[in-house]
Formats: C-alpha cells, sequence, structure tokens
C-alpha cells in the first residue's frame, strides 16, 4: 500500500512538473536569444514565381519584402560554393552531370521552365536570368536578409568553405544552417559552433519523443530551429485517388504527431523558432500561424506577402 502511494505521488509530481514547464520552461531554460525572426521564408528565393535558387528570385523576394532565404548549396569541380538543390543537373539543366564533377565556369543554365516540387501540376518560366549564383553572390547583393542554408551533401570541404564565407561576410548572426542528415548537422556545429543549427530529422524524432514522454521540458536543447513539413500536403500534392488507405493513414497519423500547437508553443517561448515547409495555399497558411508557427516557408512569397497583409500577421520588429 505504502509502495503504491509512493508510485502515485511520484508520477503525479512528475505530470505537474512536466505540464507546469511545459507551460514555463524559463522557469528551467534560459530564454535563447533569437537573432534575427522570420515570419515568410521564401522556399529556394520563391519557386514558383522565380527560376529556383536564382539572383532573380533571390531579388524579387527581397524587394517584396521577404524575412528570410531559404536556399541549397553544393561544391562544383574547382571548390566554389554554388547555389542549387539537385547535386545532379538533369532535372534542372538538361544535362546529366553531377555539380561536384563540374567546374563553376563550366555550369550549364537552368532550363527555361522548371517544375515546382511542393505545387502539383505547376511550371515556372523564366526570364534572362538563369544562371548558377555563387553563395557570395547572394551575401553580396543581401548583406541585412537572413539566410537558411541546406548543406546538400555531407562533404567536410563545403562545410568548411560555407562556413568561411558566414564569417567573411559577418553573417553569423543572419544565417541558419543544416540539414535533415543528423551527421551534416553534428559536422555543422562542430565546424562553426556560432552559426545556428536546425534540426535533423533524428533529432525530430527525438524531440517527439521527448514531448510525448514529458521529458522535453527538462531536457536542454543546442537547436536554435526546428524546420518541418506539414505532411496533410501530400494529399495535395498527389491526386488523391492514388493514394492507398496505408498512405493515407501514415500522413494522417504523422500529421497528427507533427502538428501540436503545445510543442511549438513551448519551443518558441524557449526562443527556439518553428518553421513550416513548404506552403503554398491560404488554408495551409492560416493552418500553420494558427498552430503558433513562427514562420512559413512558400514557393509564391507574393502569395503569402497578400495574405500576411490581408490578416494582419505582423512582420518582425
Amino acid at each position: 500500500m505504502c509502495a503504491a502511494v509512493y508510485v502515485l505521488s511520484s508520477v503525479t509530481g512528475y505530470v505537474l512538473t512536466s505540464a507546469l514547464l511545459l507551460k514555463c520552461p524559463t522557469l528551467l531554460h534560459r530564454r535563447r536569444k533569437e537573432p534575427f525572426l522570420s515570419r515568410h521564408i521564401s522556399h529556394r528565393g520563391g519557386a514558383g514565381e522565380n527560376l529556383e535558387n536564382t539572383m532573380a528570385a533571390f531579388k524579387h523576394a527581397v524587394d517584396l519584402g521577404t524575412d528570410m532565404l531559404e536556399l541549397d548549396c553544393h561544391l562544383t569541380k574547382d571548390e566554389q560554393v554554388v547555389v542549387s538543390h539537385d547535386a545532379n543537373l538533369k532535372r534542372s539543366t538538361g544535362i546529366n552531370a553531377y555539380i561536384s564533377d563540374v567546374a563553376y565556369a563550366e555550369l550549364p543554365p537552368y532550363l527555361c521552365k522548371l517544375g515546382v516540387t511542393f505545387q502539383r501540376e505547376c511550371f515556372c518560366e523564366g526570364g534572362d536570368d538563369k544562371r548558377i549564383p555563387l553563395l557570395r553572390d547572394i551575401f553580396d547583393a543581401f548583406p541585412n536578409t537572413p539566410v537558411n542554408i541546406d548543406i546538400k551533401v555531407n562533404n567536410s570541404t563545403l562545410i568548411k568553405k560555407v562556413s568561411e564565407l558566414v564569417t567573411k561576410y559577418n553573417r553569423e548572426h543572419l544565417t541558419v544552417w543544416g540539414n535533415a542528415n543528423n551527421q551534416i548537422v553534428k559536422r555543422c556545429y562542430k565546424e562553426n559552433p556560432r552559426i545556428p543549427v536546425l534540426f535533423s530529422f533524428p533529432r525530430v524524432l527525438q524531440l517527439l519523443g521527448l514531448f510525448y514522454t514529458g521529458l522535453l521540458p527538462f531536457v536542454p536543447l543546442k537547436e536554435q530551429f526546428l524546420e518541418i513539413p506539414m505532411p496533410s500536403i501530400i494529399t495535395k500534392l498527389k491526386d488523391p485517388d492514388s493514394l492507398t488507405k496505408s498512405q493515407r493513414l501514415i500522413t494522417w497519423l504523422a500529421d497528427s504527431l507533427l502538428m501540436r500547437k503545445a510543442l511549438f508553443e513551448h519551443l518558441t517561448a524557449r526562443g527556439i523558432q518553428v518553421y513550416i515547409w513548404v506552403l503554398n495555399d491560404e488554408e495551409d497558411f492560416q493552418r500553420a500561424f494558427d498552430l503558433g508557427a513562427t514562420g512559413v516557408m512558400t514557393d509564391f512569397p507574393t502569395r503569402l506577402k497578400d495574405f500576411m497583409d490581408r490578416n494582419g500577421i505582423s512582420k518582425p520588429q
């Protein structure tokens, strides 16, 4: 009887303490100082309005007032850091070659029309700018705009060179980097711990485990940005009739586990920003902000700006 009372009181104490710290995490953790705050994030510069990852796309997004540019980096044969999503150039240029096997001066231009990955049956036709830019081009052109860098390959030279560029341009307070791959994030953090890092996929799974067991409020976190998809958008990217029952069930389960307002509120109270990608319609914009996401990543920066303006969603101060 005494043992049962002890166990019950211990469990009750744990649950109550966990619930309190989930709501008020600064009782245990010092709130992170946020180097910047981003609500409007342009995915690949806004891949639905200009050719992805081009200077034209980035300029359009910045002129529109985006809070952050999201982009992808690879290393060329002559060790130049370029901004491009795919390791292979086939989809974007029509040339079947890997960026790592081609010198920068020999990189082909983008095709005139590219598919928009996160919008079904949608293509973007570009203008005159079809050049694959260097990362330093973005840093030169937009010195005050936060940049979200996806390190696409686990390459120590790429990570080192990106870090050197960030440091050279004094952008450690305006940059976040990482990848879904945990080894890449670990290398990034080891190379330059002053640049904030994203949660990797394994760390997202660990984060969810901590949240659902009530342990999250007690655990320190080194990451400053949680960047996750909204799983429900898969029903908009594929023909709904083509999804099997198991695919629908997995999508629903993943969405139910990830899209948790209590989780987002806890993280933001600790100074960890939450970004949801890649959302391209107003229904999803609204849901993300209602859930407490810090920012939304989109292929259509004009569409997101218009939505934010109409709904009084304030820009960061």
